[in-house]
């Protein structure tokens, strides 16, 4: 005799059923290639290659490059390619009459282990000239993937780059364990608002409001003498927009106007809305945004201290691949490192070029070595190093505080923008170079 189910259990196994729909619903959802465009073959093929390359953080300059040399290689040179930092659009001239086919990049930014699998799968392509549509449901594979680590590693990897962050920013004794409760109260709060992407859209103002006035009604009355605007920077790394702006200088002095322009526009008006949410709590709380004086620093080897946990930080909270973790770090020292000597060299502001300069071909050279994870990684991961984000946000926020000598913090930033986009150019330049001389030495023509 089957037994009866418990009176109300089959109810509350359908309201749980329903919840996880409703919540399933709320989740972005993926457009991939075959929801995307009808297209197959080439076209589809390189529309959504140069979708995922866009959401991989990678300047249009870049992408349009890349999808042209794929084309050649795949016999179709007489594509027309065009890259904006959110579609790709590719024109067929030899169809009847004319295509162009549009590929929205709207699928979120990829973690470092898809971007990792793209850079490999376009090597792959250029290199062995697979079936376009294998490298299509590749392509979808890797975007529709799960993370390797679970919520809880993805906190604890927030919480340890908000430490890092703030050990390389702001390295003073008081501020470490409000580190560490920030980074573990807004990594919760990430990865909670990034299933829900209607969250996603006020959520960095309102955290930045709700950290702000945290931090001025309950800690600065305890450890005193500290700036708020720094406390709180280093908990809002994932929203500063310091790797946008970046390729966005990048790509205007690559004469990609239109894509480094709107780049830019977006980049300041993250900044602007970060602020706010700042400027905001620091008027609720009706505290002075300024430091006081007084606060003891850590000595010189906290920020490299702080640049191991930013690594270790990273690698879980992006999910890099398996065996990146010490080539992430070994990027991170060597940007480091390289705009310690600029700055000893030709300043603190112009620091960011011999990074940029010195840190491409050394991880193009690193990524030759067959265990090495992508060059784009490291170069990601790098980024962080150099780009000065966290600067501008704390201009900004100065700015909106009425602080004295906040103007002056900007227009640092953005001259350290420019320099860090020339010494990228630069070094892109010089690697390629280096690159063509090895193969034609190799392969002398007679």
């Amino acid at each position: 005799m089957s037994e009866r189910p418990a009176p109300g259990g089959s109810h509350r196994t359908g309201l749980i059923d329903r919840l996880r729909g409703a919540l399933a619903a709320l989740r972005p959802s993926l457009i991939t290639g075959a929801d995307a465009q009808s297209d197959s073959g080439v076209t589809g093929m390189l529309g959504q290659l140069g979708a995922a390359a866009l959401a991989s953080s990678k300047a249009t300059s870049d992408v349009e490059e890349t999808l042209r040399r794929l084309a050649v290689v795949y016999d179709r040179p007489e594509l027309r390619i065009f890259v904006l930092p959110t579609l790709v659009l590719i024109e067929d001239p030899a169809a009847t009459p004319s295509q162009t086919s549009i590929f929205p990049a709207d699928g979120g930014t990829l973690r470092l282990d898809q971007a990792g699998a793209i850079d490999r799968l376009v090597r792959r392509a250029l290199d062995g000239r697979p079936d376009p549509d294998d490298v299509l449901a590749t392509v979808t594979t890797i975007r529709t993937s799960g993370p390797r680590f679970g919520p809880v590693l993805t906190v604890l990897g927030y919480t340890l780059l908000t430490f890092g962050f703030g050990m390389v920013l702001n390295p003073t004794i008081a501020a470490l364990p409000v580190y560490l409760v920030l980074g573990v109260a807004v990594g919760t709060i990430v990865v909670l608002g990034s299933r829900i992407p209607t969250l996603s859209l006020v959520l960095p103002v309102a955290t930045a409001f709700l950290v702000t006035l945290v931090v001025s009604l309950g800690v600065i009355p305890l450890v005193g003498g500290d700036d708020v605007v720094r406390l709180v920077a280093p908990s809002l790394v994932s929203f500063l927009p310091g790797l946008t702006l970046t390729i966005a200088a990048v790509e205007l002095t690559s004469g990609q106007v239109m894509a480094g322009a709107s780049r830019l526009v977006y980049g300041v008006a993250q900044l602007g809305l970060l602020a706010f949410g700042v400027f905001a709590g620091i008027s609720v709380a009706g505290t002075s945004p300024t430091a006081s004086g007084g606060v003891e620093q850590l000595g010189v080897w906290a920020p490299w201290a702080g640049l191991v946990l930013v690594g270790l930080g990273y690698y879980l909270y992006s999910a890099a691949p398996r065996g990146s973790l010490l080539w992430i770090l070994y990027a991170l020292v060597v940007a480091h490192a390289a705009q310690l000597l600029g700055a000893l060299l030709v300043g603190a502001e112009l620091s960011g070029l011999f990074g940029a300069l010195i840190v491409i071909p050394a991880v193009g050279l690193a990524g030759r070595i067959r265990r090495a994870p992508s060059t784009a990684i490291m170069l990601t991961c790098a980024y962080w190093v150099l780009v000065p984000g966290s600067m501008g946000f704390i201009g900004l926020s100065e700015v909106a505080s009425g602080t004295a000598g906040a103007t002056s913090t900007i227009l640092r930033t953005f001259g350290s923008l420019i320099a860090i986009a020339i010494g990228m150019v630069l070094g892109a330049g010089f690697s390629r170079d280096v690159v063509a001389l090895a193969r034609g030495w190799r392969h002398p023509r007679r």
